[in-house]
């Protein structure tokens, strides 16, 4: 719209047109700036995923043969999952959805494909990245598989995120965005989104003063910019990584 009224009141300038068509017109209204998630909205989300696990695991032990109450314990805890990872690794939703326990060495986690329509490939950015989660969502991470896999007669699979305790497949990247929506919405959190959530990780580095560190941690490529401009996803805002 700037470039347009820019050439127009050129043309009138130069007596290429006689009236400026847009004389007048008022142009689209700017995009509201990206917003995250708070810190306040992640505490809020983990106090009540954490909660929900208690309560699934209560119903569990007064009905320990319950399919029922097995499956409602193992989503309770994906949704965990889910929100501390998310947090702490500033991972996109379609790499989240194909991540393995055998991408975890340590502390350090390897962020190496990416769903995309469904497709199972490389990352966005088609370059594999390491960043080091916290011990708090290390140590969920592994006590998730071995309280699952006890009493398993067969072996398991290792994807993170899985329909079914079994992880022989992975969940899509629209399943983990509904997952969270319900999740946010349960815990009384404004428009819950995976991406929200993203942001606010790299508002948390670049407020610090460690915008590399923002970059690599979400996988966008350092690239030299103007002194006067800052990097789209890292705009205003406070945030948030629970480590």
């Amino acid at each position: 719209m700037a470039g347009l009224a820019s050439a127009l009141s050129w043309a009138v300038a130069e007596e290429l047109l006689r009236s400026n068509p847009l004389a007048g017109v008022r142009g689209p209204a700017r995009p509201q700036p990206r917003r995250h998630h708070s810190l306040a909205e992640v505490r809020q989300l983990l106090g009540y995923a954490e909660q929900e696990v208690e309560r699934a695991s209560a119903f569990l032990v007064a009905e320990p043969a319950s399919p029922r109450r097995l499956r409602s314990l193992f989503s309770a805890e994906q949704d965990l999952l889910l929100v501390r990872l998310a947090a702490d690794s500033g991972a996109r939703r379609g790499e989240l959805a194909v991540l393995r326990l055998g991408d975890l060495d340590g502390r350090v986690l390897t962020i190496e494909r990416g769903l995309s329509h469904g497709v199972l490939g490389s990352t966005k950015s088609s370059r594999a990245r390491r960043v080091t989660l916290g011990a708090t969502t290390v140590a969920l991470i592994h006590h998730q598989f071995d309280s699952w896999a006890e009493p398993r007669p067969t072996p398991m699979g290792d994807w993170l995120f899985a329909p079914t305790p079994a992880r022989k497949t992975f969940m899509t990247a629209d399943a983990l965005s509904h997952k969270f929506r319900r999740l946010g919405r349960s815990a009384g959190v404004e428009n819950p989104a995976l991406h929200r959530l993203r942001h606010g990780v790299a508002t948390h580095l670049v407020e610090k003063g460690k915008l590399l560190k923002a970059q690599a941690r979400l996988g966008h490529r350092a690239r030299p910019r103007p002194c006067s401009t800052t990097p789209m996803p890292f705009r205003s805002g406070r945030l948030l990584a629970t480590r």
